[in-house]
């Protein structure tokens, strides 16, 4: 399609007219540009392979479309599988208010809860289903899912479904799946696995990308900050007294390192909740319930939210430890600054980190900025950065509290937990 014939608003994508009703009480007023590229294919009954981070607006790229196909009364037709729990239920809620007025059902299926409703929304037949490949599979082993009018089989998130092992279970799926359905597969990155997946399961399917592989959003402004590894917490607390940082996201490398975090800034009196794979789904949903309200100013979490976590007016996201994965950082600071809002990236950058902020850089293209606050720098500053340090691992996993909260740790314990790599 030439420039000039690209669609510039929902009419123009050829939706129907009570979907755009849908969408504008929703408040989505323009396509994004994933929407613009796939809702048409989409809409033509094509397979469709995205190539989109999250805060790219994705999900209406592939939900509007399935959405528009689906037979009300005739059982399961859209099946959506995510790779967290926190993102199967963003898809089913944006799926909720797109289908707003009409009869369709939507339903989640994701482990750490339990199997009574999800057997009851399997069972009468939801029309909309957005899945943890885990749980889900665990439904077709006890004979629960049926899979005879799938229409359309989306994979969100695909290069993380594989990273975290899921593909016996998608490959279960697929072989149980019709096939005449419709193949959507969306993913932030487009390594060869992935690839050859799309590839495989897909028929002349339509391509699109909307961000280049390893680039970050438009608007979000990134600021390294060199710190002495003892000294993150109280840069931290320096930083929030800020009166911009209204909403602040902040990533830990490990769940205790999380826990002692949030007992450190709670007993500063600031509003803050954690979330990582050790506390339980209420809780996790409760604390992103608390964040997206702004019941709490704070939200610490490990990698389990650099994706799938969708709250608007987050005004500031904080790499506390630098990601060891270069994509983790693209991902967590999407966080921040999503739908044209303006955003902050922060990353707290010690001595034994710069080898991790190097592969960042590399895998961007460029340098982020550097700032130095001289009560907080780490020995040497900025000339550290002209050596070759030596650069430690780090556990993903952190150590144990024993039966002592956050609260009750020792400074020299906090320290300890809260920097893993000193």
């Amino acid at each position: 399609m030439d420039e000039e014939q690209t669609p510039t608003t929902f009419e123009e994508l050829g939706i129907s007219e009570e979907m755009r009703a849908a969408i504008e009480a929703i408040g989505w007023t323009t396509p994004t540009p994933i929407q613009t590229k796939a809702i048409p294919a989409g809409l033509e009954g094509k397979d469709v392979v995205g190539i989109a981070q999250t805060g790219t607006g994705k999900t209406g790229a592939f939900m509007i479309p399935a959405l528009e196909a689906i037979e009300a009364g005739k059982g399961l037709q859209v099946l959506v599988l995510c790779p967290t729990r926190e993102l199967a239920q963003q898809v089913a809620e944006d799926a909720e208010e797109l289908s707003v007025g009409s009869a369709v059902r939507v339903g989640v299926i994701v482990g750490g809860v339990g199997y009574g409703p999800q057997n009851d929304a399997l069972s009468q037949g939801f029309e909309v289903i957005a899945a943890t490949p885990g749980r889900f599979n665990d439904h077709m082993e006890r004979g629960n899912v049926d899979l005879g009018n799938l229409k359309t089989l989306v994979l969100d998130e695909a290069d993380r479904m594989l990273d975290m092992g899921f593909r016996p279970q998608i490959e279960d799926v697929l072989r149980r799946s019709p096939r005449s359905r419709r193949t959507m597969l969306f993913s932030a990155t487009m390594p060869n696995g992935v690839h050859a997946l799309a590839l495989r399961i897909t028929q002349e399917a339509v391509w699109v990308e909307a961000t280049p592989e390893g680039t970050t959003a438009e608007g979000i402004e990134e600021l390294v900050f060199l710190v002495k590894p003892e000294k993150k917490p109280d840069l931290l607390l320096k930083l929030l007294e800020r009166p911009s940082w209204d909403q602040v996201l902040v990533f830990t490398r490990t769940k205790a390192g999380a826990d002692a975090l949030q007992g450190r800034l709670r007993g500063k009196g600031i509003g803050v909740d954690v979330m990582h794979s050790d506390r339980n789904m209420q809780h996790r949903v409760r604390a992103l319930d608390r964040f997206s309200t702004g019941s709490v100013r704070v939200l610490v979490a490990t990698d389990v939210a650099q994706r799938g976590l969708d709250v608007e007016g987050i005004s500031h996201v904080v790499n506390f430890d630098v990601p060891s994965d270069p994509e983790d950082y693209v991902h967590r600071i999407g966080r921040t600054g999503r739908a044209g809002a303006a955003g902050n990236a922060v990353t707290f950058v010690s001595a034994g980190d710069l080898g991790f902020l190097r592969s960042v850089e590399h895998r961007l293209g460029r340098k982020l900025p550097r700032e130095s606050l001289e009560e907080f720098d780490y020995a040497g500053g900025m000339e550290a950065e002209s050596r070759e340090p030596r650069v430690k691992k780090h556990s993903r996993t952190g150590g144990g509290m024993g039966s002592k909260s956050a609260e009750d740790l020792s400074d020299e314990e906090l320290q300890k937990l809260l920097n893993p790599s000193s």
